[in-house]
């Protein structure tokens, strides 16, 4: 009875399972010239009942090709995507339109209704846009929701078709009761400039429906911007807007900074490399401060943006609880200030609350625990039941004697005063724990309570005792390089301009530590205290916060083969000459390092 029971729901389960819909040759590179070399192919399109999608990424077709496939697809009528981009490789730009065309008539004469029509890195030019423009104007894209033409090189012209094409296809299917609602377009690396994006712009406001827009590295200045701002204000769903690398400056960060008000919606802006300048960055971070709630990541990353303006983005982003990643890299400086300090904590405080909610999440149930140690009496008891059931009953006698004792002592015993946050433990002895018990104001409550001069004078000390500690262990280690890490220190310090042992080259990944450990005598003073404390203590929490947030001031910029030498302070010079004079210190390396600072 039993075993009938579970075939007939083996069945069941067999006949509602998800039926393939889609046919691939991703991948493949194949070279298909003519309707020979893709016979096989058409048959299984043709033998495909109810195909739904089609990949041909990564193979490359011809004209004659793309005809005979053309024509298996022109029974398909429950078509909906076509994932085809990379399909001409090695083509003249000439064969691309009049294969696109044969594929587009083909979809259109089957009746299909697009969802899906991704033809990027394709590199098809003004041309290659014309071959689907009859597409893009039928019936077959009125559903259309994701249009991706990234790295097509379709320039103004192109652009401009494009443009006219969706506008055409929004007002046929508007008159047919099905306006085109596009959700996601993907137009990177298209050199589409002022005029090609603000063509695009009137588009993107009149269907008024998009959820994703990716146009990077377009060479769109600030009217281009400024149109794409108006048109986004339109798209109150818009949940990414990435325009990386392009050239907003002043004008077209305030547009931008405009038109995200109009964005409750948005999760991900990314505006890195984009010019937005000082008075740009301030006026986003105003937008953000007042409104985005579900804000994931935002990026202003290389904008030439200073200190005072990544101060008020870090401030605006501090009670965003759905923040995930701030690229704020590349900003400007002149020299280190106690903004830099302000930062790093606003920072510190994101990545430690962060943390806290996970371990939170993370922690065992107080019941699996007791479980685990009734199964231990359990198994070392098991051989004598009556001493068990006798050992069960005196263990829950106790337990309601307990739970009665702690209900007494909650309602008799008064609760304890709370000690009020102190900012001066912390800056004095910087620790994570402390971090968190400041609680949710900790960043004014800092930014209120420093006196800078006192404890500057304060960290000074702990600086030097610190980094004694540091060095010192790492000195008296056997397998500690001294000489590459003072090698690494002069590079830091630009003394010298090629250091053997890089932290950040690919032949030399072990000798990070030695890198980390030399940049403790060239950071600022006032924050080197926070920095060594914090990775001596707890290190696997301020590295992604060392490694990823990388403010330019506390450390420079880099690249994948080089390390610029970091801005030198006085501090800098008092940490070394410091350090230069402990026993602990090779009398050796003390006169390679006066060599190279009296020049």
């Amino acid at each position: 009875m039993a075993t009938d029971i579970v075939a007939q729901l083996a069945n069941s389960l067999a006949k509602t399972g998800v039926e393939e819909v889609e046919l691939s040759y991703k991948g493949q590179g194949k070279k298909l010239d003519d309707a020979q070399s893709v016979e096989e192919m058409v048959k299984e399109i043709q033998d495909f009942e109810d195909l739904q999608a089609l990949r041909l990424e990564g193979n490359t077709v011809g004209v004659e090709a793309a005809k005979a496939i053309a024509k298996a697809l022109e029974t398909k009528s429950k078509f909906k995507r076509c994932y085809w981009s990379d399909m001409f490789t090695g083509r003249l730009r000439s064969e691309i339109p009049p294969a696109l065309n044969s594929l587009g008539d083909a979809l259109m004469l089957a009746g299909a209704k697009l969802t899906v029509l991704d033809l990027s890195d394709n590199a098809f030019g003004p041309d290659g846009v014309k071959g689907i423009e009859r597409l893009l104007k039928s019936t077959a894209c009125y559903t259309l929701q994701e249009l991706r033409l990234n790295n097509c090189g379709m320039g103004i012209g192109g652009g401009k078709i494009l443009a006219a094409s969706l506008i055409q296809c929004h007002k046929n299917s508007s008159a047919e009761g099905t306006p085109l609602g596009l959700k996601v377009f993907v137009a990177g690396r298209n050199r589409l400039e002022n005029d090609g994006a603000t063509a695009l712009a009137q588009a993107f406001q009149l269907m008024g429906s998009l959820e994703e827009v990716h146009m990077p590295q377009n060479g769109i200045n600030h009217p281009g911007v400024t149109a794409l701002a108006k048109a986004m204000q339109h798209n109150a769903g818009l949940r990414i807007l990435n325009l990386n690398d392009n050239t907003f400056t002043e004008k077209g960060a305030f547009a931008m900074a405009q038109a995200l008000k109009h964005l409750r919606s948005i999760q991900v802006i990314n505006f890195g490399d984009c010019l937005v300048r000082p008075a740009g960055a301030i006026a986003i971070a105003g937008t953000v401060s007042e409104g985005l709630p579900i804000l994931k990541e935002l990026n202003l990353s290389f904008g030439e943006i200073t200190e005072e303006a990544a101060l008020t983005v870090a401030q605006a982003v501090k009670d965003k609880d759905q923040l995930e990643k701030l690229d704020l890299n590349g900003k400007k400086t002149n020299k280190p200030t106690e903004i830099t300090l302000h930062i790093n904590i606003l920072f510190f405080v994101f990545l430690t609350k962060k943390s806290a909610l996970n371990d939170d999440e993370g922690e065992p149930e107080d019941d699996e625990d007791d479980d685990d140690d009734d199964d231990h009496d359990d198994d070392e008891e098991e051989d004598d039941e009556d001493v068990d059931v006798d050992e069960e009953e005196i263990e829950e006698e106790e337990e309601e004697e307990e739970e009665e004792e702690s209900n007494g002592n909650k309602l008799s015993t008064p609760v304890a005063a709370s000690r009020p946050p102190d900012v001066s433990s912390f800056l004095s002895f910087p620790s994570p724990d402390k971090l968190l018990k400041l609680g949710a104001m900790r960043a004014m409550l800092i930014e209120q309570q420093v006196n800078w001069l006192e404890h500057m004078l304060v960290m000074h000390s702990n600086t030097f005792f610190l980094t004694d500690a540091l060095l010192k262990k790492a000195f008296s280690t056997p397998s500690f390089q001294g000489c590459n890490f003072v090698s690494t220190l002069l590079v830091l310090l630009g003394l010298i301009k090629v250091c053997l042992f890089c932290a950040y080259s690919a032949q030399a990944q072990k000798c990070e530590f030695l890198y980390r450990l030399s940049r403790c005598l060239v950071f600022p003073l006032h924050f080197s205290s926070l920095l060594i404390s914090l990775w001596s203590s707890h290190d696997t929490l301020f590295c992604p916060l060392v490694l990823t947030l990388r403010p330019s001031v506390l450390l420079a910029a880099q690249s994948e083969d080089k390390v610029k030498p970091v801005l030198v302070v006085r501090g800098h010079l008092n940490a070394l000459e410091h350090v230069a004079s402990q026993d602990y210190f090779p009398k050796e390396y003390v006169d390679v390092l006066a060599v190279f600072l009296s020049r």
